[in-house]
């Protein structure tokens, strides 16, 4: 009798391969190297990132292990999107962790794992699959969330989200069986397949699967009435990690959500398109209007990256080619956008994240005024005004709603958008009109973090002045 060995494609999985092999070898090199040499650290994960990137194939649909994981343009773009997002991260890690005094060797491993979970998620043919690459992802921010063990904010934020993340992993993986209950299958294309024929029409058990995984899904896209946890995690938690958390983990979250509604699901469009309508103005209004009133910088850039993940949702909601290139368009923009503006919030604060307040920005256009500037461009394209990525990213989310008859969604999109300048706007007054009441001598610009906000400031303002080649790479990318 032969035994019938699995399908192997190690192509399929060679930029997540190569990651893993390098955050094993840190976590060896971290044994043996001083503590006064954890930087080296940092610049090896960088090297490996610039490998793996290399590594990202474009223009081939490759699948691999039984058809468990495709390689494809979709997954390469948000590919691209978790390296750029790691890569920015380490960049400023270094000068952080040193300044809090917890720069632990195991911090760049760590990022380097949750880079591949996120990748696996984005990749995923099979709902297996999705749970393994978010257990993968999660794991490690738990443990980056909570990092720095002497903060008593930073263990809070890891304890709330590890016990919420478990919670919300039981929805999405009781719904996993739900689907294979009703289905008999895990493997994506088949689910379509048995919804196509009309073997699970008006199943009640699909429905409900469907509904759990929405939910699963929308905690880790942190969407209301799902992002209780966002705020306090993304205040406590060190400010280099938030800004990853804030935009890598969202994006993989898009990432499954897509491939796993659109593909797996069209036969309940019209249910799941009615619900993300809904969770879209939620998310959207829950977000600006609590930001509105935070005066803790990191608070309003939580609550304001709720709002984003209710503008991303407008796209979906739509799930027409211009509406999911422009949920794909934007999530790279925000990557951009989103940690450039945590790159200046992170030099800017003192140890122990003691001035991280709105008011404690007071004057830095006078003292600092290139970080400054860097700061007021990062925040003009989170409220969506020209000529910035963020502009283009939410017209091509808003035309796709109203291509569909969406047209009051794209209306409240818009009016929140309109409503969300206020408190961008609120932190350049102090920058630029109020009287400094410090010097803001202890802010050093490290090359390490000069090179993540220029790289951040090119992401924001090429594809916001010419943003077609980024257009249509995501429109070849779709799912």
């Amino acid at each position: 009798m032969e035994l019938a060995l699995p399908q192997m494609n190690f192509l399929t999985i060679m930029p997540e391969t190569v990651l893993s092999v390098v955050a094993m070898a840190l976590l060896l090199v971290n044994v043996l190297v001083k503590s006064k040499e954890k930087a080296y650290l940092g610049y090896l994960s960088l090297a490996g990132l610039v490998g793996a990137l290399f590594t990202i194939p474009w223009g081939q649909k490759i699948s691999g292990f039984e058809e468990m994981v495709l390689q494809d343009n979709f997954s390469s773009f948000f590919s691209v999107i978790f390296i750029l997002c790691a890569v920015m991260t380490i960049l400023i890690c270094d000068g952080y962790f040193k300044k809090e005094g917890c720069n632990h060797g195991e911090l760049y491993p760590l990022i380097l794992f949750a880079t591949v979970g996120m990748m696996f998620m984005a990749k995923a043919t099979d709902l297996m699959t999705v749970f393994l690459g978010l257990e993968i992802l999660s794991v490690a921010l738990y443990v980056l969330a909570g990092f720095n063990r002497d903060n008593v904010k930073s263990n809070e934020a890891g304890l709330k989200y590890f016990l919420l993340g478990a919670f919300s992993t039981g929805f999405l993986l009781y719904g996993m069986a739900l689907i294979y209950g009703a289905t008999g299958t895990t493997k994506i294309a088949k689910i379509a397949l048995a919804a196509q024929n009309g073997a699970v029409s008006g199943n009640m058990m699909f429905l409900v699967g469907m509904l759990l995984m929405a939910t699963g899904f929308s905690f880790k896209i942190a969407a209301a009435p799902f992002h209780m946890w966002t705020p306090d995690v993304y205040e406590g938690a060190p400010t280099p990690i938030t800004a990853f958390m804030s935009a890598g983990p969202k994006a993989a979250g898009f990432a499954a959500f897509l491939r796993v509604f659109i593909i797996a699901l069209p036969s309940l469009t019209v249910q799941w398109s009615d619900l993300l309508w809904i969770l879209a103005v939620l998310t959207m209004t829950t977000g600006n209007i609590i930001a509105l009133s935070q005066d803790n910088i990191k608070r309003m850039l939580a609550y304001s990256s709720i709002a984003h993940a209710g503008y991303a949702l407008v796209g979906f909601t739509a799930h027409n080619a211009s509406g999911v290139s422009g949920i794909l368009f934007y999530l790279l923009s925000y990557t951009f956008m989103n940690i450039g503006a945590f790159a200046i919030i992170t030099i800017i604060g003192k140890k122990g994240e003691a001035n991280n307040n709105v008011q404690d920005y007071a004057g830095l256009g006078v003292k600092r005024p290139v970080l400054a500037l860097c700061l007021a461009i990062f925040l003009f394209s989170l409220a969506g005004i020209p000529p910035t990525a963020g502009f283009i990213g939410k017209f091509y989310l808003f035309a796709g709603a109203v291509q569909q008859g969406y047209i009051w969604l794209a209306i409240i999109g818009v009016l929140n958008s309109a409503a969300s300048v206020y408190y961008y706007l609120r932190v350049m007054v102090y920058m630029y009109m109020k009287t400094p009441e410090e010097d803001f001598n202890w802010v050093k610009l490290t090359p390490a973090v000069a090179l993540c906000i220029i790289i951040a400031v090119a992401g924001v303002l090429i594809p916001g002045i010419i943003p077609n080649s980024v257009l249509n790479l995501a429109a070849i990318s779709l799912p």
